[in-house]
């Protein structure tokens, strides 16, 4: 499986961006896609997470009601709506795919693929 995030950029707070993830060698042994970010001197944590069979969303607390996760199977792209950008979503944000059963989809340590990254800086 590889990925290849983009979209990333330099905003002012409240702004919105769009991240993208494109795929290829997604296969049915593929349970789960998901957003993690790293700011400096933070470990990686999970954002939105994908869940492909049922198509369950997942968010974390702090993007909640603010990002929107969704995919476009005939482009094999996942995207991150993002809105009402704070400076504290910035980070690399990276891209991932995995076989996590349910309760690990926000593990990090579930997933194998990663994305090389895609940098989101938010100015106040």
């Amino acid at each position: 499986v590889q990925l290849q995030a983009s979209g990333g950029g330099l905003v002012q707070a409240g702004a919105s961006l769009r991240l993208s993830c494109t795929t290829s060698g997604v296969t049915f042994s593929t349970r789960a896609m998901s957003w993690f970010r790293q700011a400096p001197g933070k470990e990686r944590e999970f954002v939105a997470g994908l869940w492909l069979s049922g198509g369950n969303k997942y968010y974390a607390d702090s993007v909640k009601g603010r990002f929107t996760l969704s995919r476009d199977r005939a482009m094999n792209t996942m995207f991150l709506e993002m809105n009402s950008l704070k400076p504290e979503d910035t980070a690399v944000y990276y891209c991932a795919a995995g076989r996590p059963i349910l309760s690990q989809v926000r593990a990090r340590d579930a997933y194998v693929n990663w994305g090389q990254g895609t940098q989101v800086t938010v100015s106040s």
